[in-house]
């Protein structure tokens, strides 16, 4: 007499993602988390200081609890750090798109209005100016800004001095450093302005902010 057949057994379950598949999904994961507590923090820094704002608050505001948040940032200058980075990569992003000197304009004009408007993906100024005041009590603070500066401007000297067949404005490499810093401070002054009058329109400025740059990116 024949043995019966062995009955099969439940159907296999799917194959959990591994490697590469769940290293991306985990990443994405930190780094959407990473996001929440960094724009937590702008808007608890914004709203109440730099120094009036703790931990505590920043993860509330991001609604989380404190221990899971330190899973991601040590410590509040961490944090700091952190948006010190995210901004730079943005002011990069924006001059290596720069194609030639016809599109600062634009640019700057797109900018100032996100600027009144406190969009998100534009620079915060409110934040900008609690990061400056507060490089003078934290090293690192003032450490990480100043290599911001630098590479920014740096940015904006190889801008300028690029061909004009290029996309840059043909400037000589002597002209380029001093007016990258003049270009540098007049982008912060304009978020600045947007900042405190958030009812000027662009275009009351636009007629001498094209004369001066026509001045500035001109060899």
């Amino acid at each position: 007499m024949s043995r019966p057949d062995v009955a099969a057994g439940p159907a296999a379950a799917a194959p959990r993602a591994v490697g590469p598949q769940r290293t991306s999904r985990a990443q994405a994961h930190a780094g959407a988390q990473r996001a929440r507590i960094l724009a937590a923090a702008t808007a608890c820094f914004v709203e109440h200081g730099f120094h009036a704002a703790s931990m505590a608050s920043i993860a509330e505001a991001a609604r989380m609890s404190p221990g899971l948040m330190y899973r991601y940032f040590p410590s509040k200058s961490a944090i700091v750090l952190a948006i010190i980075e995210r901004q730079l990569a943005e002011s990069r992003d924006k001059i290596g798109e720069l194609r030639s000197s016809t599109e600062i304009m634009a640019n700057l004009r797109q900018s100032f209005v996100q600027w009144q408007a406190d969009q998100p993906g534009a620079m915060n100024v409110a934040l900008f100016l609690a990061m400056s005041a507060d490089a003078r009590r934290d090293p690192r603070i003032a450490g990480a800004l100043r290599e911001s500066d630098r590479l920014t401007r740096a940015d904006l000297e190889a801008w300028l001095a690029r061909d004009a067949e290029d996309g840059g404005c043909g400037l000589p490499e002597e002209d380029a450093a001093p007016r990258a810093l003049l270009l540098q401070s007049l982008v912060e002054g304009l978020a600045i302005r947007a900042l405190r009058e958030p009812d000027l329109e662009f275009e009351e400025l636009a007629p001498a902010l094209r004369r001066l740059l026509d001045q500035l990116l001109t060899p």
